[in-house]
């Protein structure tokens, strides 16, 4: 007959070693969470590396500028106490010969031009030609003697500018990319019409991201429905050639559609074979060939053909999991096969849809080679201007405030789009 065991006089029930069962127990899950958390830490760190930290420096960037507090402290320091009524007096202006003075000697003084340009266009010239006649002036007055060097000096906004542009800190280059701008007395005012052009980029990549976005839905969703619905062997074979694309680069397509897409290429021949040509130019729509290359239609094409299985392959492995049964109940109910197929199949992939078309809409925002190369100058999207900025005007400012507006942009259409179908609600599966 067994017998039991026995309860420790003190009541605590203890391991083999003599260490408390629940203190055991305990180091015991703490172990098990600490080696969970080396096997996610790597993958922690490298979505940290290459995702926070840059989104950070960005943020950075976009507001941290010191090029004028930096390399004119006199200056700054002595305009801190001008109104902006009138043009400085003597001591900013001698505070102003040398901070150039040094500027000059130490090679910053297109570095502050370069700055102030971003502003007032044209000035860079005028402060480097500046900076190099200073050098003459040994004693005041240094008022007039600058003004004469240049009369832009004798410009009030010139002076507010500078005193504008001395803290490390500053909304310009956000300002700027949404075609706003500092007045004088720091007010927030609109561009002038010939300067506003920023506005109309962001609404344009965002028109044409939806638009590919919807384009891929309307191609996408069919054949996604064609392949969860039909035979194993069949659908393997549809799979392939969805995958196809995949197997060569993004450039190589997109060239493929310059030479499709150019006068007197396939397309156009194509179109002068059917006829549509000659019913185009009765009805006046065009005047000749239909010019194909470097329009929105070539870059709505080629991004869509791009992008398609991006909203294609989230939307079929939806489907995949959708039991046949649902429809063969609503049939049995007495619904049509359309009524049945718009009241009980379509919901159950709405999950898919979301997914796809939020990933295609996200990578489209981005697209640079094929409006590049494609699209005319009206379908240049802001990455193309961000690397403009980076590559020919070294102006990470003005590239990282077009980051900050776009990824911001995103992230209310995401909100937005959130509250209307209520994707947080959803389950995958």
């Amino acid at each position: 007959m067994a017998t039991a065991q026995a309860v420790p006089a003190d009541g605590v029930m203890r391991a083999a070693d003599g260490t408390p069962l629940k203190t055991a127990l305990a180091r015991a899950e703490r172990r098990e969470r600490l080696k969970a958390l080396g096997l996610v830490l790597p993958l922690f760190a490298f979505i940290v590396l290459s995702f926070v930290v840059p989104i950070l420096v960005m943020l950075y960037n976009s507001v941290y500028d010191p090029d004028v507090a930096e390399n004119m402290p006199q200056t700054v320091q002595a305009l801190q106490a001008w109104d902006g009524r009138e043009l400085p007096p003597e001591e900013v202006f001698a505070a102003f010969v040398a901070d150039l003075q040094e500027a000059q000697k130490n090679k910053q003084a297109a570095l502050i031009g370069k700055r102030l340009n971003y502003e007032i266009s044209g000035i860079r010239s005028k402060v480097t030609t500046t900076a190099r006649k200073v050098g003459a002036l040994a004693e005041g007055p240094y008022r007039e003697a600058v003004i004469a060097i240049d009369k832009v000096w004798g410009d009030i906004d010139t002076w507010a500018t500078i005193k504008r542009s001395s803290s490390d800190w500053t909304p310009f280059y956000i300002l700027s990319m949404l075609d706003l701008r500092q007045g004088p007395d720091g007010s927030i005012e609109h561009m002038p019409a010939d300067r506003s052009i920023y506005k109309d980029i962001l609404v344009r990549t965002l028109g044409i991201s939806l638009l590919v976005t919807a384009m891929t839905l309307v191609l996408g969703y069919p054949v996604a429905y064609m392949l969860a619905t039909s035979p194993q062997k069949t659908a393997s074979i549809l799979m392939i050639f969805v995958l196809l694309p995949f197997w060569t680069s993004l450039l190589v397509r997109t060239t493929a559609w310059m030479i499709l897409m150019q006068d007197g290429g396939v397309f156009t021949q194509m179109l002068n074979f059917s006829g549509i040509t000659f019913l185009m130019n009765m009805l006046g729509v065009i005047d000749g060939e239909p010019q194909l290359f470097k329009t929105r239609f070539a870059t709505v094409v080629a991004m869509t053909h791009i992008q398609l299985p991006f909203t294609l392959l989230p939307i079929y492995s939806v489907m995949k999991t959708i039991s046949p049964n649902y429809m063969r109940a609503a049939k049995s109910l007495g619904g049509t096969p359309f009524y049945s197929f718009l009241r009980v199949y379509m919901p159950q992939t709405l999950p898919g849809v979301a997914a796809g078309c939020l990933l295609t809409f996200i990578l489209c925002l981005g697209y640079y080679i094929t409006p590049a190369l494609v699209g005319g100058p009206t379908d240049q999207m802001i990455s193309g201007f961000i690397e403009r900025a980076i590559n020919s005007e070294n102006n990470w400012g003005k590239a990282s405030a077009l980051g900050v507006i776009l990824l911001t942009a995103t992230l209310i259409l995401y909100y937005v789009y959130n509250k209307l179908v209520g994707i947080d609600r959803m389950k995958l599966g």
